[in-house]
């Protein structure tokens, strides 16, 4: 049932997308010989009003093939490329214009249903930067680093992928109606760092549940699940002793020798602490959601697909940056395990629960899909419409067999890509 599940939500977002080209399709006069759910051999089809409508083998991709896409030249009536330019253009961003469109329509029911995460300022600290720069509980962010936050997770992600400036911290809130702008410089400390995260439960093992990418205890080999047991040979029994032994032995930068039980092989490494320089926000902000007008709803919901298309596109410059890497990403089969996996975790909590969360995931594969589409990349949409579009600046079409030559090779290459996230999708199912 969780991978049943999971399947049928990307599906769905795969579907709409399709769905959008197929329609300004038949809206343009243009032919669609197959307008197909899936990849692979057909397992089901029929023919209607000369189009073969059909469902395919493996349900994580869809065709909406119109006449004379891909050929060279071909301006017969009812082709592709025989439709005027503009009508092409609208055709090719329909697709991804579509996955906005069911992003938005299912935020506006699950916003419904539990409201959003207003980006309220709940407490700001005594004496702070921020208190003394104007700052106070209540204000509404509206622009954090001159990015546009919509709701409390847009404000978290920030943080966590870019952390607070050393320098200025610069925001615009909104208090009584007033727009504002505050901008301070944050309290900055510096401390000497493994690079690891651990069980919050003081009484539980000392398990590392996560790594710092980049820094010493990742560069050293510990994995999360990792279980230390010993700091320079003194043992470790649950994570309050550990805290008690940080407390009394303050890393200074001096080699640590940590030891960790991996599935019952002991694990040793010395470790030379990195030293960390990083700022304080000096107020904390709401993540806790509150029920909206009909009004609230539906500004909240472009809220959300605004939120959805920040996240998309800082993880796309966390990958160019080198700050994550292709390994980190997800193709199908991740996805559909991460569901699986949601679903375990949320079951026990009733329909409208199970419900609530796979529309969440939707929403977040709808509006992944519409940005990724649209990247200015061979064989996407985004590949597409740059054809396009200096198709209409100049008046006629560039050579077409080249554009056809780039648009195969494109495939191929994101076959080939796909091929090695489903490789790693798998591989992470039995690590």
């Amino acid at each position: 049932m969780k991978f049943l599940l999971g399947i049928i939500v990307l599906s769905a977002v795969i579907f709409f997308h399709e769905l959008g080209h197929f329609l300004l399709a038949k809206a343009s006069g243009i032919v669609v010989n197959e307008f197909a759910f899936g990849m692979g051999p057909r397992i089901l089809s029929f023919e209607k009003g000369g189009t073969i409508y059909a469902w395919r083998l493996l349900p994580f991709g869809g065709m909406c093939a119109m006449q004379g896409e891909d050929e060279e030249e071909d301006t017969l009536p009812g082709c592709f490329n025989a439709a005027p330019v503009w009508n092409r253009i609208a055709v090719v961003f329909a697709g991804p214009f579509f996955n906005f469109v069911m992003a938005f329509l299912l935020s506006v029911i699950v916003i419904g249903a539990v409201g959003t995460d207003p980006a309220l300022v709940v407490e700001v600290g005594e004496d702070s930067p921020a208190q003394e720069a104007g700052l106070q509980p209540g204000d509404l962010i509206l622009s954090y680093e001159g990015n546009g936050i919509a709701n409390g997770r847009e404000m978290y992600t920030d943080m966590e992928l870019d952390g607070v400036p050393l320098d200025s911290v610069d925001l615009i809130v909104k208090r009584d109606g007033e727009k504002l702008k505050i901008s301070y410089a944050p309290e900055v400390t510096t401390r000497y760092m493994l690079g690891y995260y651990y069980n919050q439960d003081p009484d539980a093992k000392a398990e590392v549940t996560g790594l710092v990418r980049g820094y010493p205890m990742e560069a050293a080999g510990f994995q999360p699940g990792d279980i230390l047991t010993e700091v320079n040979g003194v043992a470790i029994s649950s994570q309050k002793e550990l805290q008690q032994y940080w407390e009394e032995h303050p890393i200074d930068g001096s080699v640590i020798s940590v030891t960790a039980d991996r599935n019952g092989e002991r694990v040793t490494a010395e470790i030379t602490p990195v030293e960390d320089t990083s700022a304080a926000l000096g107020f904390s902000f709401n993540l806790a959601r509150e029920k909206l007008s009909p009004i609230g709803v539906l500004k909240a919901s472009f809220g959300e697909i605004s939120y959805w298309i920040h996240v998309t596109v800082k993880s796309l410059g966390t990958l160019i940056s080198g700050q994550f890497s292709v390994k980190d990403m997800s193709g199908p089969v991740g996805v559909v395990t991460a569901m699986g996996d949601t679903y375990e975790e949320v079951k026990s909590e009733g329909a409208i629960v199970i419900l609530l969360t796979f529309l969440n995931f939707a929403i977040l594969l709808s509006a992944n899909l519409g940005i990724m589409n649209l990247l200015p990349l061979p064989a996407l949409d985004g590949g597409r419409l740059v054809f396009l579009i200096i198709e209409a600046i100049l008046g006629r079409p560039l050579n077409r067999k080249f554009e056809n030559y780039v648009h195969v090779a494109g495939f191929l290459l994101l076959m080939l890509f796909m091929v090695f996230i489903m490789y790693n999708d798998i591989m992470k199912l039995f690590a």
